[in-house]
């Protein structure tokens, strides 16, 4: 039986304070990766001088800055594995993550791709939550797997994925030719790339392994760009779905109902970050579209649900 060849791919830009911790939880996994490629996105602090410390263990990549999905996108064109992963340079790896898909791998060659549970920490290292405890998809897995480690996704399982998914890019394992055959992330975006690309990957598999324990950590920091400018960063998201709506029409039914469910969530967020800036008639103006473009009680909810906001932010 041949044993999953493993390339996993680090993007990084200004690293330095983070970058050799991630690479190291690579380095110390209990089943040896085939390579660790690290593309450096430009930066221009001492990433570079961190990231060749470790010798040959590590191939290093350099770009000028071009964004997270141009950088990810390199390294899975210049991965020689057969199944890729991936993890950013400020989070890490626990020793099992590996391990538990390349296992599932040998023993059944069958799936799509995999995914799995991960710890959401603050900087200082204290937990936040896990990934699958917090979305209906997740918590809907976690108890029909009655304690069980590994669990195959059903179609129910499956939609609520694509509405709300949990796990994130480091706990993906997706075949380099399924990965090349996508186009890769969506190159130009600072927010939401992950999304994009995992919708297009649930839109071609029928079988994922999702693994219940947490394979790493993912450091949530508070002055990241989805926090530090929230309006921007839900414009971005729903332009990264928006490209999806002709991509999905032939999709199997549970991918275009969780896209759309996604969509709708993505505008009614949009909107509401609009009306916490007292910019009401965009706010409207989103749901509105919202409720044109997938008529329905839930998008009429929303709609009358920032309408409430509407009214009530004109009267204080």
């Amino acid at each position: 039986m041949n044993r999953p060849a493993i390339s996993v791919i680090i993007a990084v830009y200004n690293g330095e304070k983070t970058i050799g911790k991630a690479i190291e939880s690579v380095l110390e996994q209990t089943y040896r990766a085939h390579e660790l490629i690290v593309v450096d996105d430009g930066s221009n602090d001492d990433t570079a001088k961190v990231v060749r410390g470790f010798g040959e263990r590590v191939t290093y990549l350099h770009q000028r800055n071009a964004g997270v999905s141009t950088a990810r996108n390199a390294g899975a064109s210049t991965a020689t594995g057969d199944w890729l992963a991936f993890l950013d340079a400020d989070d890490w790896y626990y020793p099992d993550r590996l391990r538990w898909h390349a296992e599932w791998i040998e023993r059944d060659p069958g799936f799509d791709f995999f995914t799995g549970d991960y710890e959401y920490r603050r900087p200082d290292g204290s937990l936040i939550s896990r990934s699958l405890e917090i979305t209906r998809a997740g918590s809907g897995l976690l108890r029909r797997a009655h304690g069980a480690v590994k669990v195959v996704m059903d179609d129910v399982e499956m939609e609520a994925f694509v509405e709300d998914h949990f796990g994130d890019t480091h706990t993906l394992m997706v075949p380099r030719r399924t990965f090349l055959e996508l186009g890769g992330y969506p190159a130009g975006l600072s927010v939401c790339e992950d999304v994009n690309f995992l919708i297009r990957l649930c839109a071609v598999s029928k079988r994922v392994g999702v693994i219940c324990e947490p394979l790493g950590v993912y450091v949530i920091h508070p002055h990241s760009a989805t926090r530090s400018d929230p309006l921007r960063a839900q414009r971005v998201t729903v332009e990264a779905l928006l490209p999806l709506r002709d991509l999905l029409r032939d999709a199997p039914l549970p991918i275009r109902m969780g896209y759309r469910g996604r969509l709708r969530r993505a505008r009614l967020n949009l909107a509401y970050a609009l009306l916490r800036q007292r910019r009401r008639g965009e706010a409207i103006a989103t749901a509105l579209r919202s409720f044109v473009d997938d008529p329905g009680w839930q998008s009429l909810r929303h709609l009358a649900s920032i309408g409430r906001g509407v009214f009530q932010s004109g009267v204080t």
